[in-house]
């Protein structure tokens, strides 16, 4: 090993994981096998015996190299300035659904305004998958709010690529925004701009909860295009 973060990454794998998360993982070859839980814990420990002097000596090459990474960066105490210089530094790594949910849902910003404005940049269509994923992720952690569900729609009907990561985000993020607004956004599925596969997926994903009424999955599956 060339140098003891990645010794440890390694000691720490379970190959029973290794196998069943690189099955969840399409076209990732590069995992080792820790178990989330277990890295978190870590991180932590690497975060209170030095951030700085740890996170720069974290090589890229392996899935949990990369994803330790980014739970440091949400676990470190920082000022939002210097969080947001990390974050961009951080995304061009993202390469898989795994690693941008796990580090979007480990940030934890309370400075919410200036992360929207920030997240804004990754929620255009010149973007790779990976980065509208993470703004669109990020949208569904920090702002399905009354302040901010008008503006989701209207990112949503503006995205238009097809990659499967992003348009499973956007379906995702609908299902919530149902949960959360149901009203508005059965509005919004009434018309919206949003893909055929987009669209049902989200519905789908709708009728999946357990937390609406039989009737209001009826009706739903009413809605589905063909």
């Amino acid at each position: 090993m060339e140098n003891k973060i990645r010794e440890k990454i390694f000691s720490l794998a379970d190959k029973k994981y290794k196998e069943f998360h690189s099955g969840l993982c399409p076209n990732t070859d590069n995992i080792v096998g820790v178990r989330v839980p277990i890295l978190r814990e870590y991180a932590k420990q690497l975060v209170k015996d030095g951030f700085e002097k740890n996170y720069h000596e974290i090589k890229n090459e392996y899935y949990e190299e990369i994803m330790l990474k980014g739970m440091m960066i949400g676990l470190k105490k920082m000022d939002i300035k210097n969080k947001l210089a990390y974050i961009e530094e951080f995304i061009p790594y993202i390469d898989n659904w795994a690693i941008c949910d796990v580090f979007v849902a480990g940030l934890k910003i309370k400075e919410k305004e200036e992360f929207y404005k920030f997240i804004q940049t990754y929620l255009s269509n010149d973007r790779t998958e990976f980065e509208i994923r993470f703004g669109l992720v990020s949208l569904l952690d920090y702002f399905i709010d009354k302040d901010h569900i008008k503006d989701i729609f209207k990112i949503t009907d503006k995205i238009r690529k097809d990659e499967y990561y992003v348009e499973m985000a956007i379906a995702w993020l609908i299902s919530i925004c149902y949960i959360k607004f149901p009203n508005e956004t059965r509005e919004y599925l009434n018309k919206n701009k949003l893909s055929d596969f987009a669209y049902n997926k989200s519905i789908q994903k709708i009728i999946e909860s357990r937390r609406i009424t039989d009737e209001e999955k009826n009706m739903l599956r009413k809605l589905k295009r063909k």
